[in-house]
């Protein structure tokens, strides 16, 4: 049951986006009042990410295959690194950060089949819907440049010609434009 770390040091992982058809999206509140993000979880060795993609899906917000549609996935595995201050010390192999591949699934099922209490350990207690962009300020720090990525590129797979447009907000940080943006040199 360990998750698979390759030999860099990353941390196999699988992310879930959750989209209704009014293009909002779900973020969940970790447990403790320790932020938001989208629901996520490691790889096991000898699991494919779509295996892990719907393990997650119901260990962390209670959800079959039933209750949604695939839409898209990143193409590649998007990294990211760890700040020194959260590096697990004496972990073998080393992690020194997280690579993931990305899930956009459309959202089917009834409101109440969301549940946090599917585990003894849930990641969850609370949970809300968000417009498309919402979760590049609301995630931990560290976290914002892939969740840039992954969603620019779920968005562009999944609304060809109608893509959630980027908030007000967006324009006014500087490393968010680079991100999506990043100059030509």
């Amino acid at each position: 049951m360990s998750n698979l770390i390759d030999a860099e040091g990353f941390r196999a992982n699988v992310a879930i986006v959750l989209i209704r058809d009014d293009q909002q999206v779900f973020l969940g509140g970790r447990i403790g009042g320790r932020g938001w993000q989208f629901p996520q979880g490691g790889v096991r060795v000898d699991e494919a990410p779509e295996e892990a993609l719907f393990r997650e899906l119901k260990e962390e917000v209670g959800l079959d295959t039933g209750d949604v549609e695939v839409i898209a996935s990143t193409r590649h595995w998007l990294r990211y690194r760890l700040p020194k201050q959260y590096l697990r010390r004496g972990s073998e192999p080393p992690c020194i950060g997280q690579k993931q591949r990305w899930f956009l699934l459309r959202f089917i099922a009834a409101e109440e089949k969301l549940r946090f209490d599917s585990t003894n350990e849930p990641e969850f207690d609370r949970g809300r819907w968000v417009d498309y962009w919402t979760p590049v300020r609301e995630v931990i720090y560290f976290k914002r440049a892939v969740y840039v990525r992954a969603l620019d590129e779920l968005a562009r797979r999944a609304f060809q010609s109608a893509r959630p447009p980027l908030p007000d907000w967006w324009s006014q940080d500087e490393h968010l434009c680079k991100l999506l943006h990043p100059t030509q040199e």
